[in-house]
């Protein structure tokens, strides 16, 4: 029994050292797929919090928050198109896509500051400020979303224009499987003996 449970426990290690080891031959020849997971990461952060954002910006009702709020979720999904045509297979990058996705990024930013910037003032204004109650608890809750997605973006920048040095990285990262048969092979005499 005891060595049964040796065999399976071993037979799962190798299992998950080869499912690592598929993984990162597959980011060697994909590292573009890891700025696009993180820009997945900051879509989601924004989209799913989206009723939050709506709820804020009907109650507020400041100056071009519904505006900033369309802007984002919209150069969110044309970055997505920019990143797919930015890191052809096998190919140079596209420039061109990087500076859009770039200029992509800052608008997304901007945008989201200017939002935040109209809950602070409405939260803060002399007159008539709004008050955080049950009933709008989905105020602090949109902002704290808005600071983590200009986080997430900000990643997901740095992690596209570091993309040729963390694939160069992840080259130099052995991936080769020693099979046990020519483990053991010094080396092969193919020379023509008679």
């Amino acid at each position: 029994m005891a060595k049964n449970n040796k065999s399976i426990v071993s037979r799962i290690g190798s299992g998950i050292k080869e499912a690592i080891r598929k993984f990162l031959v597959s980011l060697k020849k994909n590292p573009q797929v890891i700025p696009l997971l993180a820009h997945t990461v900051a879509f989601l952060i924004f989209s799913m919090n989206l009723t939050d954002i709506s709820d804020t910006t009907a109650k507020i009702y400041g100056k071009h928050m519904g505006l900033c709020a369309f802007v984002v979720m919209l150069f969110s999904i044309l970055a997505y198109v920019c990143l797919f045509s930015a890191f052809p297979k096998r190919q140079k990058p596209n420039y061109l896509m990087l500076a859009i996705i770039a200029a992509l990024y800052v608008a997304i930013i901007v945008a989201d500051v200017h939002y935040s910037g109209r809950i602070t003032a409405a939260l803060t204004r002399a007159e008539s400020p709004i008050e955080i109650t049950d009933v709008t608890a989905y105020i602090p809750i949109a902002q704290k979303v808005i600071s983590t997605h200009i986080i997430a973006v900000i990643v997901s920048a740095v992690l596209i224009a570091l993309e040729p040095v963390y694939a160069k990285l992840l080259k130099k990262i052995n991936t080769s499987v020693e099979i046990e048969y020519t483990a053991n092979i010094d080396s092969i005499d193919i020379s023509d003996e008679e």
